[in-house]
């Protein structure tokens, strides 16, 4: 079934990782993607460019468009919407998956790297947002989803990382915000966010406190994405959802086919209680 066909969805940071597999999973229902992301050569840690995530997602038979695109900085993102626009004429959806992740304590952290982590994290999901939603308001079923966690102030998920998790929260504020102020133009806005840590390339360059076996794999996100943007935009926005629960309130109870390595103990993602 192509629930999604002729749908064109804007993803971020979709050249690896959990947003290509969100491209592929939409792509496989007959969405158009275009992949706004910045790593146009190959990483020498990380596997996959734009170019490569847009050939994965031709094969499924749709359209992928890779833009290089750096979303901190303004013209670059308007320049990615305008070519989004002139090659697929719509955006259906925008999903807010690029960020930007330092755990380093407050001491140790460079300034530059507070920077960045608020830059990409906040603004950039911001700026994206902000860029779309002329286009959004013309789509018959809208929706934005971010990729960001709960509102947890427990002071205990701020003590050791307050920059990265302010700037995650304030990616969550960003969707809480414009759930209500696009309510009248029945844009939906939610969150998504992991019950477990997640097995991607990434997650190996955060100094290995977390084994692949500890994880489940992308395709669990990818499929609540799926499910929670197949839902009707008037009737779903300003929710916080956490993976494994919309996969649960589907129907679906075997949650091993999504772990690295089914029995082993999962490693609980930040910010769930």
């Amino acid at each position: 079934m192509e629930l999604f066909k002729n749908k064109n969805v804007v993803i971020t940071g979709a050249s690896r990782g959990i947003g290509l597999s969100i491209a592929k999973k939409l792509a496989s229902h007959g969405a158009n993607i275009a992949i706004l992301a910045k790593t146009d050569i190959p990483h020498p840690k990380l596997p996959g460019t734009i170019f490569t995530a847009a050939e994965e997602i031709k094969k499924l038979g749709v359209k992928s468009i890779p833009i290089k695109t750096d979303i901190r900085f303004d013209d670059q993102v308007e320049n990615a919407i305008t070519k989004v626009i002139n090659e697929l004429g719509s955006i259906d959806i925008l999903i807010n998956n690029a960020s930007a992740i330092n755990l380093f304590n407050s001491e140790s952290l460079p300034m530059k790297r507070y920077d960045l982590m608020h830059d990409i994290n906040v603004r950039g999901t911001y700026l994206c947002s902000k860029t779309c939603l002329p286009y959004l308001k013309k789509s018959a079923n809208p929706h934005i989803l971010n990729l960001s966690p709960p509102i947890n102030l427990k002071a205990k998920w701020f003590e050791n990382f307050t920059a990265y998790t302010t700037s995650k929260y304030s990616m969550s504020m960003v969707a809480l915000g414009l759930s209500s102020e696009y309510k009248k133009f029945n844009i939906a806005v939610n969150c998504l966010w992991t019950k477990t840590a997640i097995n991607t390339s990434a997650l190996m360059m955060l100094g290995g406190f977390v084994t692949p076996d500890q994880c489940r794999k992308p395709e669990i996100v990818s499929d609540a994405a799926y499910l929670i943007l197949s839902k009707k935009s008037t009737e779903c926005s300003g929710n916080f959802f956490i993976d494994e629960n919309v996969i649960n309130d589907s129907g679906e109870t075997d949650l091993q086919k999504y772990a690295v390595k089914p029995g082993a103990k999962l490693f609980e993602d930040l910010y769930l209680d």
